[in-house]
């Protein structure tokens, strides 16, 4: 029961550390890609269409919500799985060759690897599924 309180504990500190950082990362602005056809970055309003349209369908914003669901939340699990590896090595380090703790701290980095795994398998997958829904 312990170590699943601190597994908890460990988990929770990271997402609290590290998903500020996600939703912050990105904050560039790509005004050339966000501007219609015709116009340019004049700001004094010499050129200002005003009249332009978007093609912006349903499918496109799914396909962009669904991206960035899975892309940050592989991106936590990588995180969680790399402060497991972390944790796993520290743990086999103060085994003090004690039988039982050096398999604990074992199986801890395997299945963080394997976590790992099942990530980058998860995001080649949904990418894929995404691509050939859309067209």
């Amino acid at each position: 029961m312990n170590k699943i309180k601190a597994f908890m504990a460990a988990a929770f500190m990271a997402t609290c550390l590290f998903v500020p950082a996600v939703a912050l990362a990105d904050n560039t602005v790509n005004l050339r890609g966000s501007l219609c056809s015709g116009t340019d970055l004049d700001a004094s309003g010499i050129n200002n269409s005003g009249n332009c349209t978007t093609d912006n369908t349903a499918g496109g914003s799914v396909q962009s919500i669904v991206t960035t669901i899975v892309n940050i939340l592989s991106w936590i699990v990588g995180v969680v799985s790399v402060v497991m590896i972390i944790i796993g090595g520290f743990r086999y380090i103060i085994s003090g060759g004690e039988q039982k703790s050096v398999t604990d701290a074992k199986n801890t980095i395997l299945y963080a690897i394997v976590g790992l795994i099942i990530v980058a398998l998860a995001q080649i997958i949904v990418h894929f599924v995404v691509k050939t829904v859309s067209g």
